[in-house]
């Protein structure tokens, strides 16, 4: 009897694609976290600014109102949903990680998992939000000249720039909350407020460069230059750092209760 060695063995395990996508499978169990809180806040954002632009609307003369409503165009009322995706970054990583390890998923598989279910959020939420931004142009500002998803962060570009813009970003948030967890997993409080102090010491640090050599103007325009959308290209720098290190710090991080 001759053995055929092209037939795949019985205790073969998945594949590497399906081990990643069962992964991201797992960090999306928990749907209210991942997409319906941002979606909420997100409404909440544009609701309370929509009652914002009404007082506005209704305590500003007829004919001072397109003024005033210009000044909202500065508004930075998105931001605070970017935020949220660090704190959505921090939960995957700290909730599913000890329990995907229990399951014996290896950490390679879990990081990029985890990168790939980041990529779907940014992409989901960036879609969305550069759709609003055209529902606001079509509008007029929801009927009162409002700036929310049309701010001057986003406004500027056709509509690959403004998915370009509100995807790196989000990326990037997600990208500083899994590291921040990884440090926690690692290090604990301890980790987190060290690369914290080391952080904050670094930027004090090239802020007084920049004022002792009177190099403000020269920042200035430079991001005049570029413009949002050079600009958030730019911040796919840190975003890759921070990816790296999270990936090189959960490598050798245990969960401890």
């Amino acid at each position: 009897m001759t053995h055929d060695s092209s037939a795949p063995a019985l205790n073969a395990g998945p594949g590497t694609g399906t081990r990643i996508w069962r992964v991201v499978r797992l960090n999306l169990v928990n749907k209210w976290t991942t997409i319906w809180v941002p979606v909420m806040i997100m409404f909440f954002i544009w609701l309370v600014n929509w009652l914002i632009w009404w007082i506005i609307w209704g305590a500003t003369a007829p004919a001072d109102r397109a003024k005033a409503m210009d000044g909202t165009q500065w508004s930075g009322g998105a931001f605070y949903v970017f935020v949220y995706m660090l704190v959505v970054g921090i939960q995957v990583i700290s909730a599913t990680f000890p329990f995907a390890l229990g399951y014996s998923v290896t950490r390679r598989d879990f990081s990029l998992g985890s990168a790939l279910t980041f990529l779907l959020l940014s992409a989901g939420y960036s879609i969305g939000f550069t759709v609003l931004s055209f529902v606001e142009e079509w509008t007029n500002g929801w009927g009162l000249g409002g700036h929310l998803f049309t701010s001057v962060y986003f406004a500027g570009a056709s509509f690959p720039g403004r998915l370009f813009i509100v995807f790196s970003g989000m990326l990037f948030f997600f990208a500083i909350g899994a590291f921040s967890a990884a440090l926690f997993m690692r290090w604990r409080m301890y980790g987190v407020l060290a690369i914290l102090a080391l952080i904050v010491l670094l930027i004090v640090g090239a802020s007084a460069l920049i004022t002792f050599t009177g190099g403000w103007p020269a920042v200035g325009d430079w991001f005049v230059a570029n413009g949002p959308v050079g600009v958030t290209a730019w911040l796919l720098v840190p975003t890759a750092l921070a990816a790296l290190a999270g990936y090189a710090v959960l490598a050798r991080a245990t969960p401890r209760s």
